[in-house]
């Protein structure tokens, strides 16, 4: 009964949403104010029904409902709950209630929060986002109905993907879908302003902190997936340049160019046509990736479905969605007005230079990663783009990224001097300098890329302490009033500077792990030891082990450093039955350092085992690095400046500022 619930609230929810993207939309057409104010009541009402919807599926996991086939086919009754749970949107049919789920909230958080846009305008957002849900809730009754039923039910479920049963990968996927899903607001309020054909700084304003916190949740679910290809996968890589991962790549970095653009347009009223087209893209590149994973195109671990005729599906929504709103762009953008100027050499200046950067390296990944689809499709030529183009390609773009931002904070607003911001980076050109010697002195010699990526990531921290110290005015002012300026300031001021922060440990992780890592292929009998760096590592043998629903072999290998000891790390093989997969669980020991990594693999027939260890010099600071731009997008967010869009209505006889300004 429950499921046949969750069934018809899918169906209450797809009519509703048909509603709200009609009805207030005309209203807002004939200033229609009772058909406006539907708009809000309709998308709450529209995410209640998507939220029983998901509850109903919930129910029939935890409970191990077989009758309904998406549990039959993604379930075991021996699973652990968290896998029970997160098995609701390990598969393709889950995964697109939990996406309407999400999207229907972030529609629901605009009608909640959006009251002092102007009421026409919000009516706008609030059709566009009800559409988007409406094609989605469509696709999913049509073709992927999580609630279909299978009798007779069987006794057992086939279980869900062992590389899935996994803490990481638990909360990958809604990390994810909070950033693709989050990105439809930004979407849907530039839609709205190009209907209206009216946009301004406040519009920046007012959709900054949605595209942030869309950027935020992105940037973790990446660097979640990444850290568990890096555990669980045992080749001891972290990024392949997979195309379902860049697939959840392009989107990042498209949001990352939209959060520069905003500020510019928010500054200086400029860069409004690129602004608006930015927030299209990125949503554009979000049901890209929801294409690929989901048409059959591709087969990876990623993908959740090989159904071509949902391929199909996705394919008419792709190109209704991305099509109609690019027409919509072609004919009203020229009815923007430019906005302010401002010199070639400035902040929004050095802002355009990483906005064609980034654009071209979202470029490049879409190349990249569609080229052999094309080919193979037109011509059946089969071709592989793998990781030596995207790092030629990418690396230099990136290269260029980091010299800039680097240059960009200490440019003044409209005109700035580069002479004078190059002489107080003095001091960001001695860190580069430092820390290529480091690099040297550590690890020897090495890849000349590798000491110009240990070269630009100290530069970039150097520029930062640059920036602190001339926003704070120390040496200009006694130090203890130089720290209250410097801890008094936004902050927005200092989310920027972590984010930066947490890029520069992210490039020194990268290149120290990428070009020092020692690596040891061996088959090893008990007893034996390997050198691995400044490490001995001995093999102590194997045990069998049982889990909750696998058994494995358990290898022991004991790590001393100098003759002491210092710890043992376990790896496993494990072994599932439901369904039947060997899945390789690596053991690591992070250190300041680097990380000592071991996998086990099979016996050789003579009392020796394969062994796969590594010592990963500086990887931990990768992830690392993330988190710090994931804590300066959340201070950016917690500022007032950035978090408020629109002034709050004081007095009822004081004139109210519009959201949008006039272009014509």
């Amino acid at each position: 009964m429950i499921p046949e619930i969750g069934h018809f609230a899918l169906i209450l929810a797809l009519l509703l949403g048909v509603i709200a993207a009609t009805v207030p939309l005309y209203g807002a057409a004939r200033t229609n104010g009772r058909l406006i104010a539907l708009s809000g009541p309709l998308m709450l009402g529209q995410f209640l029904f998507v939220a029983i919807a998901f509850a109903a599926l919930m129910h029939a996991y935890l409970i191990s409902d077989f009758s309904v086939l998406n549990v039959a086919e993604n379930s075991h009754s021996l699973k652990p709950v968290l896998y029970k749970i997160s098995g609701v949107w390990g598969n393709h049919e889950g995964s697109l209630v939990l996406w309407v789920l999400i999207l229907t909230l972030f529609g629901s958080l605009v009608a909640l929060f959006g009251r002092a846009l102007p009421p026409s305008f919000r009516a706008r957002v609030l059709a566009v986002q009800a559409m988007i849900a409406v094609a989605f809730l469509l696709f999913m009754l049509f073709t992927s109905n999580p609630f279909e039923r299978l009798l007779p039910a069987p006794l057992e479920g086939r279980g869900l993907n062992p590389l899935l049963q996994d803490p990481g990968l638990a909360f990958h996927p809604p990390l994810l879908y909070l950033g693709y899903v989050g990105l439809s607001v930004a979407f849907s309020f530039a839609v709205a302003a190009l209907i209206e054909g009216r946009l301004g700084p406040v519009w920046a304003r007012w959709v900054r902190p949605w595209v942030l916190l869309a950027w935020m949740a992105l940037s973790a679910g990446i660097a979640l997936g990444s850290w568990w290809a890096y555990y669980e996968l045992g080749w001891g890589g972290w990024w392949f340049w997979d195309p379902v991962e860049n697939a959840s790549f392009m989107p990042w970095l498209a949001a990352t160019a939209l959060l520069h653009s905003a500020i510019v347009m928010e500054k200086r009223d400029a860069l409004k046509r690129w602004t608006v087209l930015l927030a299209i893209l990125s949503f554009s590149m979000s049901l890209l990736g929801t294409f690929l994973v989901r048409s059959g195109v591709l087969t990876s671990v990623h993908a959740f479905a090989v159904d071509p005729e949902r391929g199909v599906f996705i394919l008419i929504l792709l190109g209704v969605s991305i099509g109609g709103s690019l027409a919509l762009y072609a004919w009203r953008a020229q009815a923007l007005e430019p906005g302010g100027l401002f010199a070639p050499i400035s902040r929004e200046g050095a802002l355009v230079l990483n906005n064609v950067l980034l654009s071209i390296a979202a470029a490049v990944v879409f190349v990249g990663t569609l080229y052999p689809l094309f080919l193979d499709t037109l011509t059946g030529a089969k071709v592989s783009v793998g990781p030596p183009f995207f790092e030629i390609s990418f690396v230099p773009l990136m290269s260029l990224l980091l010299v800039a931002l680097g240059f960009g904070p200490l440019l003044a607003w409209k005109r700035g001097n580069l002479s004078r911001a190059a002489k107080l980076l003095w001091p960001a050109i001695t860190t580069a300098f430092i820390a290529v010697l480091l690099a040297w002195i550590i690890w020897g010699a090495g890849p000349v890329m590798a000491f110009a990526g240990f070269g630009l990531a100290g530069w970039l921290l150097g520029a930062i302490a640059v920036d602190m110290a001339q926003k704070a005015q120390i040496g200009r002012t006694p130090f203890a009033k130089a720290l209250r300026r410097l801890f008094g300031l936004p902050r927005g001021v200092w989310g920027m500077w972590l984010a930066h922060l947490g890029l520069g440990f992210l490039v020194f992780g990268i290149t120290a792990s990428e070009s020092w890592t020692v690596e040891k292929l061996v088959l090893l009998a008990p007893g034996d030891t390997v050198a691995v760096g400044a490490y001995d590592m001995t093999f102590q043998g194997v045990e069998p082990v049982a889990g909750p629903n696998y058994t494995a072999v358990r290898g022991q290998f004991s790590v001393q450093k100098n003759g002491a000891f210092l710890t043992d790390l376990y790896p496993e093989q494990r072994s599932f039955s439901s369904p039947p997969m060997e899945t390789t669980e690596a053991a690591i020991y992070p250190l300041i350092g680097g990380d000592l990594y071991a996998v086990v693999g099979d016996p050789d027939g003579d009392g020796r085992w394969s062994a796969r260890l590594y010592f990963k010099p500086l990887i931990s600071w990768i992830w690392l690095g993330v988190c710090l731009m994931v804590l300066g997008g959340a201070f950016s967010l917690s500022d007032r400046r950035l978090r408020v869009g629109a002034p709050k209505r004081k007095a009822k006889s004081l004139p109210q500022k519009p959201l949008m300004d006039p272009a014509e």
